[in-house]
């Protein structure tokens, strides 16, 4: 079932320690299945090194798993949730990468001072509220609080990032923790001057239709 699907999101969830986003077990990508709403995503507490297609786990909306032999990731109830409140979103990616994980740990967002911020996230990358493991109230603070970006900082624990294509909730979060480097170091040396929003309304809309290859019908 899906074994196309469980290859990438295989693939994806290798790149998260390739890209130094998490360390050990922790974080996870999903993806749902359009034609059929489930959702393929890691499982829970399995080692990055040992991760193949066939460890991970297809679940229905309800969590209920339809294909796989291990528990999935504790947090599939925050990605389900992701997927019932916002139909345009296809990829879910959690990460506790160490930069932008260390604004979450102050409850700031990341203020729209670089280009690169702009562009893809089209304003400040927002920080939402303290929330549980273990059910839906994550996911309540990711659609609650995310807006328009693709990518949220939850208070005291880590990184969410989303996008029409687990590639492309990938991207944001290897993104984000690049900005968030950047804007930590200048932080050292100073206040970084933040784009006006006008130019940051400009430069997003130029990036989202105008960046990479466009497919001619």
């Amino acid at each position: 079932m899906l074994e196309t699907l469980k290859e990438t999101v295989c693939t994806l969830n290798l790149q998260l320690p390739k890209n130094g986003l998490v360390t050990m077990t922790s974080g996870n990508v999903s993806a749902r299945d359009r034609e059929t709403g489930y959702v393929v995503i890691k499982p829970s507490g399995i080692p990055y090194e040992q991760l193949t297609p066939r460890h991970m786990v297809v679940v229905d909306t309800e969590g209920h798993v339809v294909e796989g032999e291990y528990m999935p990731s504790v947090d599939t109830e925050t990605h389900l949730y992701i997927y019932k409140h916002r139909g345009d979103v296809n990829g879910v990616v959690h990460t506790h990468s160490p930069y932008a994980t260390s604004f979450a740990a102050l409850g700031r967002g990341i203020p729209p001072v670089l280009t690169s911020i702009a562009d893809m996230f089209g304003g400040e990358i927002p920080v939402g509220p303290y929330a549980s493991v273990g059910g839906e109230e994550i996911g309540r603070a990711v659609v609650g609080h995310i807006g328009h970006s693709p990518a949220i900082l939850l208070k005291n624990h880590g990184v969410f990032t989303i996008g029409p294509t687990p590639q492309a909730a990938l991207k944001a979060a290897v993104v984000l923790e690049d900005v968030a480097k950047i804007v930590h170091l200048a932080m050292l040396k100073g206040t970084p001057a933040e784009i006006p929003e006008s130019e940051v309304t400009r430069a997003h809309h130029y990036y989202q239709t105008m960046y990479g290859q466009k497919v001619s019908s």
